[in-house]
């Protein structure tokens, strides 16, 4: 859904300023004006501060860009890079639903982000191509490598193409933390958007799981709560 950020009040600018309050200015002006029509005076009106106390903290709007994006993905990628290691011999259904539990995790409360990156690659992410591609690609890679695996151990359908499947599995689960609430508001008005969102994550990687895995008719493994999630132990994956 639109990302619509709290203005800041009106008063005497600071003199100083903790550069995350920066970033949480600056993420709101691109997700309203993108990146090249969003102006360093702007980001300073958001954050309440002199424009120059921006450029003591960073040179530029592309180095605002990429402090943003390095502030979420590494963590995520972190998660993502154990839960790719083929030592990992869970069901891969069960790895699937700790992607989608992950991405939940990381970014269920930064609609800003997601708004950001969404609104740069619709508009051609001019210039920045490189840049979101640099912290969402090893993300992608590491799924994709659960998803080989599977293939490898036939969970997965042979005929299944790994990217494409990395590209569904992630955008509907976007998808949820952005659309689903507010679908789901406008009929149930008394649902919680956390319980949207998990009763949405639950249904889409059932059906999601139906199309890719090898035995579609076979049971799926229990499945942990998403907003409750048990902490990933790299010994005992192994075991």
């Amino acid at each position: 859904m639109p990302f619509v950020p709290a203005a800041r009040p009106r008063g005497p600018k600071a003199t100083k300023v903790d550069p995350n309050d920066l970033l949480d200015a600056a993420q709101a002006v691109f997700a309203e004006d993108g990146l090249r029509a969003a102006s360093i005076r702007a980001i300073a009106r958001r954050a309440g501060c002199d424009p120059a106390l921006i450029y003591y903290h960073f040179t530029s709007k592309e180095v605002l860009f990429t402090a943003l994006l390095q502030r979420r993905f590494p963590r995520v990628l972190q998660e993502l890079e154990v839960l790719a290691q083929a030592e990992d011999l869970r069901p891969t259904a069960q790895r699937f639903w700790e992607v989608l539990v992950i991405y939940h995790r990381h970014l269920k409360d930064d609609p800003g982000l997601r708004s950001m990156i969404r609104g740069e690659i619709v508009r051609g992410a001019e210039g920045l191509a490189h840049l979101i591609e640099g912290q969402i690609r090893p993300v992608l890679d590491c799924i994709r490598r659960i998803i080989e695996q599977g293939i490898a151990r036939k969970e997965l359908r042979a005929d299944l193409h790994p990217l494409l499947a990395t590209f569904f599995l992630v955008k509907m689960q976007l998808e949820i933390l952005d659309v689903l609430p507010v679908v789901m508001a406008a009929h149930q008005k008394d649902l919680p958007a956390e319980e949207a969102v998990r009763i949405g994550m639950g249904a889409w990687f059932e059906l999601y799981w139906r199309g890719v895995a090898s035995d579609p008719a076979a049971p799926l493994p229990v499945l942990f709560d998403p907003m409750t999630p048990p902490v990933p132990d790299l010994k005992e994956l192994r075991s």
